[in-house]
C-alpha cells in the first residue's frame, strides 16, 4: 500500500513540475501548417497549430511522446527531451496520401469537415454539379438547361436555389438577395471544380460568422492557394458534350505564388430541342507575403453562359403521346448570365497569439431567364412565357480579430468580427414575353438597394475534454425598393435588426470519440419587395435549431457519425419571382436523424455513405393537410472509390431520394429515384485517361418535379399535376489530362 502511494505521489509531483512546450509545424518546403492536431500520449493534453504553424502544449515532461496529425500528411511522433524546453522546436511533416487514419478527434477539431475532405481527395469532383453533392445529405437537381442554378435539398428543405443555405467561395458570398428569380438564388457555376481545395460545411443555424440564409446550414468552399503542377484536360461525350480545362502555374517562390485556370463547356443534352449550352470560365489567384507577418491574396474570376431549355413538361402530355420524355411544350425557354468577381484578402499576425483577417470584394452580375411553367393558362393566344432580368453590383468587406489566451487557467479563444454587404440591383423585373423577343406586359419592374451590416463574436473555452462555445451575431438590414411601374416616383424603405445567439458544446474524452450538442437561432431575409409590401412586418423570420450527435473513430480505418436534430421556422412571407406575388406560409417543424460511415477496407479501397431521415410538417395546418411540398423525408448518398491500384483509380457513386409529397395533402407525389455514376482512370507517365459514366444503369428518373397548374393549347380547363424535367439517361464521356 505504501509503495502504491509513493508511486502516485511521484507521478503527481512529476506533472506538477510539467512544463509548457512551444514549437512550429511546417511542411518539407518550410511552409507553416495550420490546424495540426497535437496530443501528449502520456498526459492526454492536446493542442493545435495556429495559422502560422505555431503551437503550445501544457503539462509536458521529458520522455513524453507528442503525436502530430494533419490531413494529407504522415502522422509523426516526437519524443520530448530536456532541450526542447529551452527553444521552440520545429516539426516537419511529410506529405502522404489522404486517409482516415489522419483524422483527429479533439475538442478543437471539426472532424466532420475532415471526413468530407477525405471524400474529396478519394473521389474528386468531375463537374460543377458534383461540387455541392460532396456535402453529406445534400441533393441537387437541374431543371432549366444547365445554366440555371441548381435546386437544392437538405434536411427536409426544398431550398429552391439557396433560400435556406448559406454558400460562399473563399469568403465571397454566392447567395443573391432580392433576386429576380428567387430569394437566395445561388449560381455556383463561376467555381472551376479543378481549383477546389477544401469544403467546410455545417448543418443548422449554429455559426455566428455565417449570417443570412443559414437555417438548414452553410457550405464554404476554399480554392487552392497554389497548384502542384500545370495541366490541360479535354473531354468529349454523348449529346455533343465537350469540356476543356487548363490550370497553369505562373509563379512559385518562398514568398509568393500564382496560377490561372480556365474552362469551356458545351452541351446539347438528350432533348429533342438542343440545349445549345455553353459556359466559359476564367480565374486567377495570386498570394504573397509582406513584411510584418502579413499575407495578401488576390482573386479575380469571370464566367458567362447561355443556354436553351425544354422546360418542365406535364405528365399528361407524356401519357397522351403528345411528346416523349425529352420533348417540350415550349422549347423557347433558356437564358444567359455572367458574373465577374474581385476579392482581396489580408491577414496580419499581431502577436504570438493574435491575428487580424480582412477581406473586401466586388461582384458584377447579369441575369436573364425565360420560362414557361403554365403554358396557356394565363394567355391562351400568346402563351405564358415570362422573362426575369436583373443587373447587379455587390460590394462588401469583413474584418475579424482573433486572440488565443487563457481564462481560469484554461485555453480561451475569441473572434470578434464586423462587416457590411451592399447589393445595388438595377432594372429587376418580371415580364410577359413572346418568343423571347416581344414584350407583352411588365408585371414587376424596379430597383433594389439592400444593405446588410453585421457584427459577431465567437468564443471557445476549452477545459479538459470539453469545449464550450457561446456565440452571438447581430445583423442590421435596410431595404429600398423603387417601383418603376407607378406613374409617380415611388421609393419605399424599411429596416430591421436581428440578434442570433448560439451555444455549442463538444466533449472528446479520447482520440476516438466526440460528442456534441449545438443550439442556436438563425434566419433568412425576405425579398425587398416583400419587405415593403408588408411594411417591414415579419420580414426576418427566425429559425430555432438544436443538434445532438457523435463522431466515433472505431478504428484507424472506420469512422462513424450520427446526429438527431430539430429545426423550427417562424411565419414568413415569400416573394414568388415566377408570378410577382407575395405568398404567406406558416410555421414549420422539422426533426431528423443523420448517419454516416467511412471505411478504408483496403489500402486502395474506400467506402462512404450517408443516410438522412427528416419528418417535416407545417404546424398550423390540419393533419393530412400539413405536408411541406417537395420536402424529402429520406435521402442517401455514397459509393466506393479505389486508388493506388497500380495505374488505375476511379469510383462508383449513388444518390437516392424517396418519393415525397408535391402538395400540402400529399395527393400529388414527386417520384423518387436511385441513380449511379461511375468513373475509371488510367495514369501513364504524365497522362491520365478517364472514362466518366453518368446514370450507369440507364435509369428512367425525373430530376426535378413540381405540382403545377397548367393548360395545354387544346385543353378547355386547367389541370394540376406533376411537371418534371427528365433526368439524363446513360451518358458516357472520355477524358484525357496531361500534366506538365
Amino acid at each position: 500500500m505504501k509503495s502504491k502511494l509513493l508511486w502516485i505521489l511521484l507521478l503527481c509531483c512529476a506533472y506538477t513540475n510539467a512544463q509548457t512546450l512551444r514549437g512550429v509545424v511546417t511542411n518539407q518546403n518550410k511552409q507553416p501548417i495550420e490546424d495540426v492536431a497535437i496530443f501528449n500520449k502520456k498526459s492526454g493534453t492536446h493542442s493545435h497549430t495556429n495559422d502560422n504553424g505555431e503551437f503550445t502544449i501544457d503539462k509536458t515532461n521529458v520522455n513524453d511522446e507528442l503525436y502530430f496529425s494533419f490531413l494529407g500528411f504522415a502522422p509523426y511522433t516526437h519524443a520530448v527531451t530536456s532541450g526542447n524546453f529551452n527553444t521552440p522546436i520545429t516539426i516537419i511533416l511529410s506529405e502522404n496520401a489522404v486517409s482516415l487514419e489522419q483524422i483527429v478527434i479533439s475538442p478543437q477539431v471539426d472532424a466532420l469537415n475532415s471526413i468530407v475532405n477525405v471524400d474529396l481527395e478519394n473521389n474528386p469532383v468531375k463537374n460543377s454539379q458534383e461540387v455541392l453533392r460532396k456535402v453529406p445529405g445534400l441533393i441537387i437537381g437541374q431543371h432549366a438547361g444547365g445554366g440555371k442554378a441548381e435546386q437544392i435539398f437538405l434536411r427536409g428543405f426544398d431550398i429552391d436555389h439557396g433560400t435556406d443555405i448559406n454558400l460562399t467561395v473563399d469568403g465571397l458570398p454566392v447567395n443573391m438577395v432580392s433576386h429576380a428569380h428567387g430569394q437566395g438564388y445561388s449560381d455556383l457555376h463561376f467555381l472551376i471544380p479543378e481549383t477546389l481545395d477544401k469544403i467546410e460545411f455545417g448543418k443548422g443555424p449554429y455559426y455566428a460568422e455565417r449570417g443570412d440564409f443559414t437555417t438548414a446550414g452553410y457550405v464554404a468552399f476554399k480554392t487552392k492557394d497554389k497548384v502542384k503542377n500545370s495541366f490541360i484536360s479535354q473531354e468529349i461525350g454523348d449529346f455533343n458534350s465537350f469540356r476543356t480545362v487548363g490550370v497553369f502555374k505562373l509563379l512559385e517562390t518562398e514568398t509568393s505564388n500564382a496560377y490561372v485556370a480556365s474552362s469551356l463547356n458545351t452541351f446539347d443534352g438528350p432533348f429533342e430541342s438542343p440545349q445549345n449550352f455553353n459556359r466559359f470560365n476564367i480565374m486567377g489567384k495570386y498570394n504573397f507575403e509582406l513584411a510584418g507577418d502579413q499575407k495578401v491574396s488576390l482573386l479575380a474570376s469571370h464566367f458567362t453562359s447561355k443556354w436553351d431549355a425544354s422546360g418542365q413538361i406535364p405528365q399528361r402530355a407524356l401519357d397522351a403521346g403528345l411528346i416523349n420524355r425529352f420533348g417540350a411544350i415550349d422549347d423557347t425557354e433558356g437564358g444567359n448570365t455572367s458574373r465577374t468577381n474581385f476579392l482581396v484578402s489580408h491577414s496580419k499576425k499581431l502577436s504570438e497569439n493574435s491575428k487580424l483577417e480582412s477581406s473586401a470584394y466586388f461582384s458584377q452580375y447579369d441575369f436573364k431567364l425565360f420560362s414557361n411553367f403554365t403554358f396557356f393558362l394565363e394567355d391562351p393566344v400568346n402563351g405564358d412565357q415570362i422573362r426575369q432580368f436583373e443587373d447587379r453590383n455587390i460590394f462588401g468587406f469583413q474584418t475579424a480579430y482573433t486572440k488565443d489566451t487563457s481564462l481560469f487557467g484554461n485555453d480561451f479563444e475569441y473572434t470578434a468580427g464586423a462587416g457590411v454587404r451592399y447589393d445595388d440591383v438595377n432594372d429587376i423585373q418580371l415580364s410577359r414575353t413572346k418568343n423571347r423577343d416581344e414584350l407583352l406586359e411588365r408585371l414587376a419592374f424596379g430597383n433594389v438597394d439592400q444593405i446588410n451590416s453585421f457584427g459577431f463574436i465567437k468564443t471557445k473555452y476549452t477545459t479538459g475534454d470539453f469545449t464550450l462555445a457561446p456565440e452571438l451575431r447581430l445583423d442590421y438590414f435596410k431595404f429600398d425598393y423603387e417601383n418603376k411601374l407607378t406613374e409617380t416616383y415611388d421609393n419605399q424603405s424599411e429596416s430591421k435588426v436581428f440578434a442570433s445567439p448560439k451555444f455549442n458544446v463538444t466533449y472528446s474524452p479520447n482520440q476516438q470519440l466526440q460528442l456534441f450538442a449545438k443550439t442556436g437561432t438563425g434566419f433568412h431575409s425576405n425579398d425587398a419587395r416583400v419587405v415593403v409590401a408588408n411594411s417591414g412586418e415579419d420580414i426576418l423570420p427566425a429559425a430555432y435549431g438544436a443538434d445532438l450527435g457523435a463522431i466515433y473513430k472505431v478504428t484507424d480505418k472506420l469512422v462513424l457519425n450520427s446526429a438527431v436534430w430539430a429545426l423550427f421556422l417562424e411565419q414568413e412571407f415569400v416573394y414568388v419571382g415566377d408570378a410577382g406575388i407575395v405568398e404567406p406560409s406558416g410555421k414549420t417543424r422539422r426533426t431528423g436523424i443523420d448517419f454516416g460511415a467511412r471505411y478504408e477496407a483496403l489500402d486502395w479501397l474506400y467506402l462512404f455513405g450517408d443516410v438522412n431521415y427528416t419528418y417535416a410538417r407545417s404546424t398550423e395546418e390540419a393533419e393530412g393537410e400539413d405536408f411541406i411540398p417537395l420536402a424529402p423525408d429520406l435521402t442517401s448518398t455514397g459509393g466506393v472509390a479505389f486508388e493506388n491500384l497500380g495505374a488505375f483509380s476511379g469510383g462508383l457513386n449513388y444518390r437516392y431520394i424517396k418519393d415525397r409529397p408535391a402538395n400540402e395533402d400529399n395527393s400529388i407525389v414527386a417520384e423518387g429515384y436511385f441513380v449511379t455514376d461511375f468513373t475509371a482512370n488510367y495514369t501513364y507517365r504524365n497522362f491520365i485517361f478517364s472514362v466518366i459514366v453518368e446514370n450507369l444503369f440507364d435509369t428512367e428518373w425525373n430530376e426535378t418535379q413540381f405540382a403545377t397548374e397548367s393548360r395545354l393549347f387544346n385543353e378547355p380547363e386547367a389541370v394540376e399535376e406533376i411537371h418534371f424535367t427528365p433526368g439524363t439517361p446513360f451518358f458516357i464521356r472520355g477524358k484525357v489530362t496531361v500534366n506538365f
